[in-house]
């Protein structure tokens, strides 16, 4: 009986890992159709959405299940918990993905993106499946240097981000009301996609070390992430986590994105 309850803890997991996969995958798509106006691409980044809500249902109806038959304590409770979290953060960031895709539909024939600033579009969609792939990897691994490394890697976003702004902000800005929104919004599409990225690496760091990501000292990181390798850590059942509790520091959801909006004409 126990075994089959630590399967199916590892399975919640497994999910976890498919379902960051999945986004990672839908950002570049949406990234691709965008630039290149590629309607076809974009439908499908738009329809595949729906994979990942089921994913994520699926994930909550055995979280629950398990937390109503097993009444798990102490860290397999901590998992439960964290996992349901973590796939709000990455159910929230194939919504943006999916968003990206919308607007790439709703500006057919034409490119959402002017000329000029394709470029920054389109290292900010780069940008944001590196950050995916790594919080991907970093539940499968629970290597807490790598998890602390989204965190920096977040800040170049943040950094395009501005510049977006600044292009919008130039008196020399050419391309009118419309695209402007267009740009505001895919800038910020991207901005918070990057941000559950790191939600869901900072929940594995928790769950390694006891310690929120930005109380956490490096040394005391290395020894969480050696002793997590050797099973001696809140994170010994192999299955992946974060933060425990709701509301914690750093914690993104889907209430965040709430200032979020789709572009003129564009149901959500």
């Amino acid at each position: 009986m126990r075994d089959a309850y630590h399967e199916e803890l590892d399975s919640i997991g497994d999910s976890l890992v498919e379902m960051a996969r999945l986004v990672g995958s839908a950002v570049g798509r949406a990234t691709t159709a965008m630039l290149d106006a590629d309607l076809k691409l974009a439908e499908s980044v738009i329809a595949a959405d729906e994979k990942v809500d089921d994913i994520q249902r699926d994930l909550e109806t055995r979280a629950i299940q398990l937390l109503a038959r097993q009444q798990p304590v102490a860290t397999d409770l901590r998992i439960v918990v964290t996992s349901l979290r973590m796939s709000a953060d990455l159910e929230r960031s194939g919504d943006l993905a999916q968003h990206v895709a919308k607007v790439a539909r709703l500006r057919f024939p034409e490119s959402a993106v002017p000329q000029d600033l394709q470029a920054t579009l389109l290292e900010m969609g780069q940008l944001a499946q590196r950050l995916m792939a790594k919080a991907a990897e970093v539940i499968v691994t629970k290597d807490v240097d790598l998890a602390m490394q989204l965190e920096q890697d977040d800040d170049a976003m943040d950094l395009l981000h501005r510049t977006l702004f600044q292009h919008l902000m130039d008196d020399r800005w050419k391309h009118g009301i419309e695209t402007a929104v267009d740009v505001t919004l895919l800038g910020r599409y991207y901005e918070r996609f990057a941000d559950h990225a790191v939600s869901v690496a900072r929940r594995v760091v928790y769950l390694v070390t006891g310690d929120y990501a930005d109380e956490i000292d490096p040394a005391a990181a290395a020894a969480g992430a050696a002793d997590a390798a050797t099973g001696g850590t809140p994170g010994s059942t192999g299955t992946p986590g974060g933060t425990g509790t709701p509301g914690s520091t750093g914690s993104t959801g889907s209430g965040d994105d709430a200032g979020e909006g789709t572009a003129a004409g564009e149901s959500r």
